[in-house]
């Protein structure tokens, strides 16, 4: 699973897609977080958008926003790499309106089947899938503030603190999505609203656990002119947890 920020690097992401791919073999998977934050009544980049409207503007905003579409949706916020892999000949994504994956490779149709709703990055999602078969973590040019697999460590946590999350689906989604289809409103037929609860995520400690997360579990190198860490996705996960169950109240 692979984490980039190319700006600057001198890497075109094409063409390092096409180096991951080789050096992983033709029986190796390259998987990205894909996600779309952005579609979600909550998130950041969502607020972001709606920042100064009116009520009445922000409800025809959100009465335009379209839905996810698994095949079309840009990811927001993920980099070039991430849209090279969802866009490669082959790639599959899964289903999540908010926290989707794209992969590439063998298995990847696999990986990215039946994302529940209500399991962003949770033991059903592909990120959870990926723990379990013992994956790797590469990360260029950005650090742990951004490392995904500490978020299945929120799952794990005794009694994680749960939320609502709404965002816009097709409300005939395939699988087990186990959110509540809202109201059509002015979308069009088919789209439309709904609520899930999950675990709250957040990562505003992931710096402070990356810090201690140990270095000889750390293969640091360069990709071209920027720095990366290759580490186990397992030991990251066990780590944050560790961190967490003593450090977060």
């Amino acid at each position: 699973m692979a984490h980039a920020a190319l700006g600057g690097t001198g890497l075109r992401a094409e063409a390092l897609r096409g180096a991951l791919l080789g050096l992983l073999g033709p029986r190796g998977t390259l998987a990205v977080p894909a996600f779309t934050p952005e579609n979600s009544k909550t998130s950041g980049a969502h607020l972001e958008r709606i920042a100064g409207l009116s009520p009445e503007e922000v409800r025809a905003f959100r009465g335009r926003m379209p839905a996810f579409d698994p095949e079309r949706t840009p990811s927001h916020g993920m980099g070039a790499l991430a849209e090279a892999v969802r866009t490669a000949p082959g790639a599959a994504r899964s289903g999540h309106p908010q926290t989707s994956f794209a992969a590439v490779g063998e298995g990847s149709a696999e990986l990215c089947a039946g994302h529940p709703l209500t399991s962003h990055l949770g033991e059903e999602s592909p990120l959870g899938k990926m723990c379990g078969e013992g994956w790797k973590v590469l990360m260029i040019n950005v650090g742990f503030s951004v490392c995904t697999a500490f978020h299945l460590a929120e799952y794990r946590i005794p009694k994680p603190p749960l939320r609502m999350y709404e965002c816009v689906v097709k409300v005939n989604l395939p699988g087990p999505v186990g959110g509540r289809p809202g109201r059509h409103g002015g979308k069009s037929k088919g789209e439309g609203w709904t609520a899930y609860e999950d675990v709250a995520l957040d990562d505003s400690d992931f710096a402070e656990i990356g810090r201690s997360f140990p270095e000889d579990r750390v293969n640091r190198g360069w990709v071209g002119r920027a720095p990366a860490m290759l580490f186990s996705l397992p030991d990251a996960v066990d780590h944050a947890l560790e961190w967490m169950t003593e450090n977060r109240r």
